[in-house]
């Protein structure tokens, strides 16, 4: 009996591990190459520009995502572009990131990675190629970090995503005072509806006019609701605030900027769509002042077009932008664009 026992233990432990090991020879390690290019021609109609029109590649993407195991992908991805010196080409690392699948409801990613403030707009505004989403475009938030972030699928509509990350953007190093930001975003996506929450919170030390430091906590708060009435139409709203800040990575007492953004598209085929949007940028008025304090920024952003498909990893628009500042000082920019978009 003992013998039997014994005999049937070792065959169990045999099948376990020859299914272990099967698994581990199924699966083979793999990568492939990517690229992105947004390429543009632009006529710019606004009065006293001396550089009328222009051809313009604004962004390329090059990256590598590779499998190491069944749970693992690393993926590394460099953004080249303009940058704040005036440099028309330089190289970023836009992506080094580890992801880590622990089960079927958490993902773990570390590394520089993709921020989650406004992932969803951006997909749901579908036209990056041409124009970046709200908190993009006007700094409420970078789009990537250097940091940790976790994903909770908590059922088949809900997901929650935390992140911890430097709050300096991919393009600075962590500042001198070692804080970082911290968000969470509470998406919820089913039958065509997509809504989202997001804050985040980041604490850092100003020094006043006389030179004396204090602590200032930077917020942002962002709400999302996007729907898909067909296949054909779908209409997209987003909110945003940021509090006690200039951009996502500069935190002023009192100073708060806010925004909203509204999307349509209509899609005609698989090749054929129009779009439409509308921006506008405000910020508060401080105390003892008589002007918003960012008065020479805000204003409304109008972006309007047709795009073409012909292929898959092809798009094309030719569409218009134009921005109204609040400040009459300012000359109102009104572009006609020719966009493209090729990747593999």
């Amino acid at each position: 009996m003992k013998g039997k026992k014994l005999l049937i233990s070792a065959i169990a432990l045999f099948l376990a591990s020859a299914t272990i090991a099967q698994e581990s020879q199924d699966f083979i390690p793999s990568g492939k190459a990517t690229g992105k290019v947004f390429f543009n021609y632009h006529y710019d109609m606004t009065s006293g520009e001396e550089q009328e029109s222009s051809f313009e590649i604004s962004r390329t993407y090059l990256g590598y995502d590779y499998n190491i195991a069944k749970d693992f992908k690393a993926s590394i991805t460099l953004d080249v572009g303009k940058n704040d010196g005036g440099s028309d080409y330089t190289a970023y690392l836009k992506k080094a990131q580890l992801e880590w699948t622990i089960s079927p409801v958490v993902k773990v990613s570390l590394g520089m990675i993709s921020t989650i403030q406004f992932k969803e707009q951006e997909k749901f505004w579908g036209y990056r190629y041409m124009l970046k989403s709200f908190a993009d475009e006007f700094g409420f938030e970078p789009s990537a970090d250097v940091g940790i972030k976790a994903s909770f699928k908590l059922s088949n509509a809900f997901t929650a995503n935390a992140i911890v990350m430097n709050g300096e953007g991919y393009k600075n190093l962590q500042d001198e005072d070692g804080k970082q930001k911290v968000g969470a975003s509470l998406v919820y996506e089913k039958k065509g509806l997509s809504a989202k929450v997001y804050v985040d919170a980041l604490t850092a030390a100003v020094a006043d006019e006389e030179g004396n430091e204090e602590e200032v906590t930077a917020t942002s708060f962002a709400t999302f609701l996007g729907y898909k009435f067909s296949d054909h139409l779908r209409l997209g709203a987003e909110y945003i605030l940021l509090s006690n800040a200039t951009k996502y990575s500069v935190a002023e007492a009192d100073k708060d900027m806010t925004g909203i953004s509204i999307y349509s598209t209509y899609t005609f085929n698989d090749k054929w769509e129009v779009f439409g949007r509308y921006d506008k940028l405000s910020s508060n008025t401080l105390k003892g002042e008589s002007e918003k304090w960012n008065i020479s920024k805000n204003g409304g952003a109008i972006t309007t077009g047709i795009q073409y498909a012909p292929v898959n990893g092809v798009k094309m628009a030719l569409n218009y932008q134009g921005y109204n500042f609040k400040d009459s000082s300012n000359e109102d920019k009104s572009l006609v664009y020719l966009n493209f978009e090729f990747k593999f």
